[in-house]
């Protein structure tokens, strides 16, 4: 499913939306880092590495990819591939119990729908008080009626039996539980309606920031338009250092 979701990244061009985002918010960072967090099998953010890197602004950055339960396929997939500057941190990582001390732009892509208010509000704080940069994407806005999500099941699915082919790396197991046995369809169509219904709204976004800004620390929010709806956005804006 994690590598089904990097599939449909690409094909929503997420990468490109996230590009600018993220150039953005490495300006209010005083090092050249991306921690991302909740990163699965990488989703986009591997694209949005590559791309900065050939910048030669951003010709020393480096990315460490960290989730709670540690995607290993891609972990071996980023040891053989090599590329300069990118990691996968083997060990599990609490998005609350991030390390203060750890410096640089923190990302959570399409992950903060999975959190309780309470530890979204936590992650957010967690980034204020340690006065380092955080970006937040989510690619649907919850701006439909709840019923709608789950009438979208269907299409989903059906979306799901032709995105496969695309999917890298792409499995036996995979094939057939996506045409013979359709396990992994209906997963995907499920988790993507509870995704949606689930998306924090700008006005949610607002009421999770509410008391983490002061002198030192801004928060920005907004919508991009993009291929299949508007995304959202929240970034973390500490005081400039450099």
């Amino acid at each position: 499913m994690t590598n089904y979701i990097q599939s449909f990244h690409k094909i929503l061009q997420t990468d490109k939306l996230l590009l600018p985002l993220v150039k953005k918010g490495l300006l209010y960072s005083d090092t050249d880092q991306i921690i991302d967090l909740c990163s699965g099998s990488g989703g986009p953010m591997i694209e949005v590495f590559k791309s900065l890197k050939r910048e030669g602004r951003f010709s020393n950055l480096q990315m460490k990819l960290t989730d709670l339960y540690p995607n290993q396929k891609a972990i071996a997939y980023l040891q053989e591939e090599e590329i300069k500057g990118l990691s996968y941190q083997n060990k599990p990582q609490d998005v609350t119990r991030l390390n203060p001390k750890t410096k640089g732009l923190r990302t959570l892509v399409s992950g903060m729908h999975h959190m309780r208010p309470e530890m979204a509000r936590k992650v957010l704080h967690q980034a204020q008080s340690s006065q380092q940069p955080i970006l937040v994407f989510e690619i649907s806005d919850n701006s439909a009626p709840t019923f709608l999500w789950w009438l979208a099941i269907p299409v989903a699915f059906l979306i799901s039996l032709f995105v496969t082919p695309f999917v890298r790396p792409l499995t036996w197991k995979q094939l057939v539980f996506t045409y013979l046995v359709p396990i992994v369809p209906l997963f995907i169509a499920w988790d993507g309606a509870v995704s949606n219904v689930r998306t924090y709204t700008l006005e949610d976004m607002v009421k999770l920031t509410d008391g983490l800004s002061d002198d030192h620390y801004q928060w920005e929010m907004g919508k991009i338009k993009g291929k299949g709806g508007n995304k959202l956005y929240l970034l973390g804006k500490p005081e400039r250092t450099n």
